[in-house]
């Protein structure tokens, strides 16, 4: 089969998955693109669409939104397409919907499985510390992240990288290694390598309490944990009584024996706080209530003889 005439259905949602939607879009025929309803979204709670849907729309593509998917197939199953590919989409396929295309249903997922499966993998691979990540395809099943392996590619983490970095490496990485195991798919030459299930790690979804920091821990674990929660849905603590988000920061050795947590350095340009083995200099901050700042800003605006070695909670 030609790929401009592979009839696809594609199921995604967030930023994530335009690229690899893009890349669908030029290399085959999608003929429905599945997504999350619209949310609600800001302080205004403005109903947008996912952007996902957006990108289906500028090509007059069909976009369909069920709620429940598992009660809602039969939309899809009519377009009798030939192979279903998921990418962030948000809900699990029922195995109905799983038997019917010809070359099967195929997820785009950001690790290398069987590491990090779940809906955060991203933000936990940076979190952990870890040295690399990458893409996976994988043929679905009726559980999560469970399916055979049919394609993967690894991506260093460096230290200068966050959430919206590797988001973006990632994403571009999952197009194209797509766009490469598509014709194997087709020809039947692709791997099939079930997952080795011992070795199983999991990303579920940050929570509210997985926000804050604890500076108990060493100030590696607290400078991974900021940027695994940058852009979205960003680190916090409470400095005078008042939350502040931490966007930015980085490392100094320091061996005084404060307590973790301990506002250690406060200067006009310098706001460092204890960890369990040296300090954390803030650099970027977004206080309760206002916008971005750098922490020069942040500082000036600080009674600081009364947050000089006090404990941030």
């Amino acid at each position: 089969m030609n790929m401009k005439d592979l009839k696809v259905v594609f199921m995604g949602t967030p930023d994530f998955a335009v690229p690899i939607l893009e890349t669908l879009i030029e290399n085959t025929n999608v003929v429905m693109v599945v997504s999350q309803p619209d949310a609600l979204v800001g302080r205004k709670k403005e109903l947008t669409m996912t952007p996902v849907k957006k990108l289906a729309q500028e090509h007059n593509i069909e976009v369909y939104q069920p709620k429940k998917l598992r009660e809602n197939i039969e939309r899809i199953i009519a377009k009798k397409p030939d192979i279903i590919i998921t990418c962030a989409y948000g809900q699990i396929l029922p195995e109905e919907l799983l038997i019917r295309p010809l070359y099967g249903c195929i997820n785009v997922h950001a690790s290398l499985l069987p590491e990090y499966r779940g809906g955060a993998p991203i933000h936990h691979a940076i979190i952990d510390g870890a040295e690399k990540t990458g893409v996976t395809i994988m043929y679905m099943d009726k559980s999560m992240d469970t399916g055979n392996i049919i394609n993967s590619e690894e991506c260093m983490i460096e230290d200068d990288d966050n959430v919206l970095t590797l988001h973006e490496k990632l994403s571009a990485m999952g197009a194209s290694l797509l766009l490469r195991t598509l014709p194997k798919i087709i020809d039947g030459t692709n791997f099939d390598i079930p997952q080795d299930n011992e070795m199983a790690t999991y990303a579920y979804n940050v929570t509210r309490e997985d926000e804050r920091l604890d500076f108990n821990k060493t100030s590696r674990e607290v400078f991974n944990k900021v940027r695994g929660l940058y852009p979205w849905p960003l680190a916090n603590t409470i400095i005078n009584d008042t939350e502040i988000k931490i966007l930015k920061c980085h490392i100094l050795d320091d061996s005084r024996n404060l307590s973790p947590g301990t506002i250690a350095i406060l200067n006009k340009k310098e706001l460092g706080i204890k960890t369990k083995d040296g300090i954390v200099l803030i650099d970027r901050v977004k206080p309760f209530g206002k916008k971005e700042m750098d922490i020069v800003d942040y500082i000036n605006g600080l009674d600081k003889e009364k947050v000089i070695n006090s404990i941030v909670q």
